[in-house]
């Protein structure tokens, strides 16, 4: 018991710290506070949810008596609690099948493990929820949350370049406008690399209880499609709701974008040269950015074609002939 609570007190002071290295105002600050979920993640997965609970509570605890209750606030929201309940979804299984009643020693029943794929639609909510909490510290108006964003970008760019024009001006409404995407890219993008590292660094350990799942399957609910439908036109409304739709819709198309990547991973099973274009994808997508709207739209298309499954169909062997 000493020993799972030191645990849970480590992963906690480590993500504690990792966050708050963000008032240092270091480059490698900016690093460290993105990774601030991955001690927890790791306590979540190896040690329990309940591990992780604990040194989040504990983390921000400290957090709130050595910076103030907004800090307490923002580690629980922002680390804390997707760092448990992603835990907890990792590690979230239930049996299938039967045993016979005539059986003399029951076996161990087969485990179904939560889906990848609700996990990804959980990564996109998480980062949806992140990203406006981020945006309401601003104002809790468009209005005020866009005027706070101008001035510190004008700020920003004045500091750099002192005699800036009008053309910086249009340059910086055009940020303004695509900030709270890029935001939930981000998000969305640093919370599946923790989530994902944890679970190799687990795996790596010995103490992943589920067995590795195979990210090609990994598919978003058939309703998310609808709820991507309903965000995009809430986008052209105005307003905070706006903005909180262009989030959640920017979220749940990088949730399209990875199984995107899972359906490229399932197409390219019969390609001598697999890697390097698989290799060539991901350079592409990471040095210039805008080629992810293309996986987008292949997991989209997936989602609404069955590209993955009939391809599988496609390599199955054909029946044996009956006699």
């Amino acid at each position: 018991m000493m020993a799972f609570v030191l645990i849970a007190l480590i992963a906690g002071a480590a993500s504690a710290l990792m966050f708050a290295s963000i008032i240092s105002g270091a480059l490698i600050s900016l690093v460290l506070f993105y990774l601030a979920p991955l001690p927890l993640m790791v306590a979540a997965i190896g040690w329990g949810p309940l591990c992780a609970s604990l040194g989040g509570i504990a983390a921000a605890i400290g957090l709130g008596a050595l910076f103030g209750l907004p800090y307490c606030i923002a580690f629980a929201v922002t680390v804390a609690l997707p760092a448990w309940w992603l835990g907890h979804l990792v590690l979230l299984s239930r049996p299938v099948g039967h045993v016979a009643p005539d059986a003399a020693a029951p076996a161990e029943p087969e485990l179904e493990w939560y889906p990848v794929g609700r996990i990804l639609l959980w990564l996109a909510g998480f980062a949806t929820l992140t990203t406006i909490a981020a945006l309401l510290t601003l104002g809790t108006d468009a209005e005020t949350i866009i005027g706070t964003l101008r001035r510190g970008l004008m700020r920003m760019l004045r500091a750099t370049d002192p005699q800036s024009s009008g053309e910086a001006g249009q340059f910086v409404d055009a940020l303004v406008r695509i900030a709270p995407a890029g935001a939930t890219i981000i998000a969305m993008m640093t919370l599946t690399l923790n989530l994902w590292l944890s679970a190799k660094i687990t795996a790596t350990s010995g103490r992943l209880r589920r067995p590795w799942p195979d990210m090609k399957t990994a598919e978003l609910p058939p309703m998310t499609l609808v709820a991507l439908c309903i965000a995009l036109a809430f986008c052209f409304t105005g307003g905070l709701l706006a903005i909180a739709a262009q989030i959640t819709a920017t979220a749940l198309m990088m949730g399209y974008a990875l199984t995107g990547f899972a359906v490229l991973h399932t197409l390219t099973l019969a390609l001598k040269s697999r890697t390097f274009w698989l290799g060539s994808t991901y350079a592409v997508v990471v040095v210039f950015g805008w080629p992810v709207i293309a996986m987008v739209i292949l997991g989209m298309a997936d989602a609404v074609f069955g590209f993955r499954e009939r391809f599988l169909r496609s390599r199955q062997p054909p029946p044996l002939p009956t006699a």
